[in-house]
């Protein structure tokens, strides 16, 4: 009965982990949706007119878009630059603000500068490899950013020196996915025969 049980639950915790993914993107659709539906909801009822609403819904989708473009072409809006350098201001705020854009710069695929690479480090001990994303280099020592499973925005961040770390040929999305998936999406096998 026990060992049922214990089976049971097993199988239980795997369908857990099977469909917290799709739950995942699924709120996410609902949240994006629900964002976009109270926006409709604003500006209909502040003008009272489906054209204006939808005039308005256009200029913003242009207005986001050549934004979008700006920022991948020049780097820079000078009215963005206005708002951050407001923000620098505000104290406790601005530490918020910066760590978050920097956090967000690291796992967006236009701004590949923040997280450089990826490698794999001995962590927490030796013998044991983890891969992690380089976030910045001192001479010979490198800042790394160690993920946990399965949610790669929280881990670790620690300074090692160069000669500890082995590159990898994964890139930032490919360990991303190994980390989401707790390994299981891992397609670098030959990278295992160059781990002591």
């Amino acid at each position: 009965m026990k060992e049922k049980i214990k089976c049971l639950l097993n199988y239980f915790l795997i369908g857990i982990f099977a469909v917290i993914p799709i739950v995942i993107v699924i709120q996410i659709l609902f949240f994006v949706r629900d964002l976009l539906a109270d926006m409709v909801r604003f500006v209909y009822g502040y003008a009272d007119s489906t054209i204006y609403t939808i005039i308005f819904l256009a200029l913003s989708f242009v207005v986001l878009v050549s934004i979008g473009h700006k920022l991948a072409v020049e780097g820079r809006v000078w009215f963005l630059a206005l708002i951050d350098w407001v923000i620098e201001k505000i104290p406790f705020l601005n530490t918020i603000y910066r760590v978050l854009k920097k956090v967000i710069n690291m796992f967006s695929s236009q701004n590949q500068t923040v997280a450089k690479e990826v490698v794999y480090v001995e962590y927490p001990k030796d013998d044991i490899w983890v891969p992690a994303y380089v976030t910045n280099r001192f001479e010979n020592k490198y800042v790394l950013f160690i993920p946990t499973s399965p949610n790669p925005t929280s881990g670790f961040t620690v300074i090692v020196d160069k000669k500890k770390v082995l590159k990898s040929q994964m890139n930032i999305e490919e360990a991303s996915s190994f980390i989401v998936s707790i390994g299981v999406d891992y397609n670098k096998i030959s990278e295992l025969e160059k781990l002591p």
